[in-house]
């Protein structure tokens, strides 16, 4: 799902792909979303995390344009791919026509999508599955295909909504790994909503932390320790500091 919105624009040379600032939301008289204010710049991987129900999926249907922001400004510097928790393939369509499906549905030349979507089958641990059905896949597997498609139809920014949510935790951990080394392969700037503290801390460049109804945020949490290697993140006494001061937020 792509999305390219420009309301305000931010200092260029600070290369900001996303920022809100004051945003507010309310459905009916309920307020979901109240004055936040963040930013992604290129290259960036930010988490936002919090409790079930904070509006951390409404703040993207916001950035993607899908629900209207009530109050506040909202810059988006290129178009968007947006995967969501659940993978979203259709049963009876191949591996490959469900990545290129969004660029289908734009009118793109259909010969032409589905040779660029073969130059990263590969890549993206799908090889000898492009003609596969979904249920033939596992769930890493599954997920691999849904971050292809949201890939394909993004130019620098994802909005990646708890993609390893639904996935154990074996399959999750390496998901993580293989998430951050195609990160650094494909040059995207990834906004990534998670309610697991751990992840938000060994996969993030910096954290928002949204408190509960409404969502405000309540911490912006810079991760400054092994950026070269965030695997190593994992076994390290600063990530036991920083889930408890986190917990303390929450």
């Amino acid at each position: 799902m792509m999305h390219s919105q420009m309301n305000f624009c931010p200092n260029s040379g600070d290369e900001i792909m996303v920022e809100l600032e004051n945003v507010c939301k309310k459905f009916e008289d309920r307020t979901v979303l109240q004055d936040i204010t963040l930013y992604l710049k290129r290259g960036e991987f930010v988490s936002i995390l919090g409790p079930s129900g904070c509006g951390k999926s409404t703040l993207f249907n916001i950035i993607t344009g899908f629900v209207k922001e009530d109050s506040g400004r909202l810059f988006v510097r290129d178009d968007i791919g947006y995967m969501q928790q659940k993978d979203l393939l259709l049963p009876w369509k191949t591996v490959l026509s469900n990545v290129v499906l969004p660029l289908d549905i734009k009118g793109r030349d259909k010969k032409q999508s589905r040779r660029d979507a073969k130059k990263y089958i590969d890549m993206f641990g799908l090889d000898g599955y492009e003609n596969k059905y979904p249920y033939e896949l596992s769930g890493g597997m599954k997920q691999r295909a849904s971050f292809l498609r949201t890939f394909l139809c993004s130019k620098e920014i994802m909005l990646l909504d708890e993609p390893f949510g639904a996935l154990d935790s074996i399959t999750r951990g390496k998901m993580q790994n293989w998430i951050l080394d195609m990160k650094d392969k494909l040059h995207r700037s990834i906004l990534f909503v998670t309610h697991d503290i751990e992840e938000a801390i060994v996969l993030s460049d910096r954290i928002y932390v949204l408190s509960s109804k409404p969502g405000r945020v309540k911490e912006e949490i810079a991760v400054d320790f092994s950026r070269d290697n965030k695997g190593n993140r994992l076994f390290s006494q600063e990530l036991l500091k920083m889930k408890s001061d986190i917990l303390k937020l929450l």
